[in-house]
């Protein structure tokens, strides 16, 4: 994705404006936030300002960016850990795997280690993986993503994430499909990237689940937006409330060119 393009070009206009109007002003003595030093020369504190979005243009970069990326990235491979208990039985376990992603249509998953019930392996964490293999395999992806062809944006207004600037999006599905939500997502004010989507589904996968509760976090990594960290809280009929947090690391995504698909950064 090329999403710093207009970010820089915003940077440098406000800098060349700041140096402009320093060079236009006429300086008699140091201001009284400036640093003297024993030679008795001076350095002026400017703080650093940075460029911000206008929400609509901070969502349409989010788009193109999108789009980009579905045309450039030709798979990834990453470490996935996924946690998931079952509070009423306090029933826990953990799961630690490779994770392979080839576009389009090609998931795999190799195991790495496995601690704790055996149950919740089988029946929690292993049906969550099929579902994801199946989703992939049948190319869903464009039905499932959060793209105006899915959704309808309204915007909330500002608010910080984790001490960054973010404009924020109330979502509503186009449809009453399984894999869409009703909920918000945080769009770095600066940048255009999405870093969290949280809401609630609209559409139960399965008669046993009553309600599927979520966040989710992204961070961009060689100019792709990945996720990183997901929290759902489901409620079911059969085990009560099942809770799981899935923790994506070590990103190495393949770029597709004209040739072949390489490495990124590479």
């Amino acid at each position: 994705m090329h999403l710093f393009r207009p970010i820089l070009s915003a940077f440098v206009l406000t800098f060349a404006l700041a140096l402009s109007g320093a060079a236009n002003a006429q300086i008699s003595a140091p201001p009284a936030n400036a640093f003297v030093d024993g030679s008795g020369s001076s350095s002026l504190s400017i703080p650093f300002i940075v460029p911000r979005l206008s929400p609509d243009l901070a969502l349409a970069t989010y788009e193109r960016g999108l789009k980009e990326q579905s045309g450039e990235l030709a798979g990834y491979t990453a470490n996935v850990r996924i946690d998931a208990e079952l509070p009423s039985s306090s029933q826990k376990a953990e799961f630690e795997l490779q994770r392979t992603y080839t576009a389009p249509g090609r998931l795999e998953f190799r195991p790495l280690k496995f601690v704790g019930d055996r149950f919740v392996k089988a029946n929690v964490i292993v049906r969550l993986l099929e579902a994801e293999v199946s989703h992939v395999q049948k190319h869903e992806q464009a039905q499932t993503a959060i793209t105006p062809e899915n959704y309808k944006f309204s915007y909330k207004g500002m608010a910080q994430l984790n001490g960054t600037s973010v404009h924020v999006f109330e979502v509503k599905p186009r449809h009453k499909r399984v894999g869409l939500f009703k909920g918000k997502i945080f769009v770095d004010a600066a940048s255009g990237q999405l870093l969290r989507a949280e809401g609630r589904a609209v559409k139960s996968p399965s008669v046993f689940i009553k309600r599927i509760d979520f966040v989710q976090d992204y961070a961009t990594i060689d100019g792709f937006t990945f996720p990183t960290h997901l929290h759902s809280e489901t409620k079911t009929r059969l085990v009560g409330k099942a809770i799981v947090d899935i923790f994506h690391t070590d990103y190495h995504p393949l770029i597709q060119t004209a040739e072949k698909s390489t490495l990124a950064g590479q």
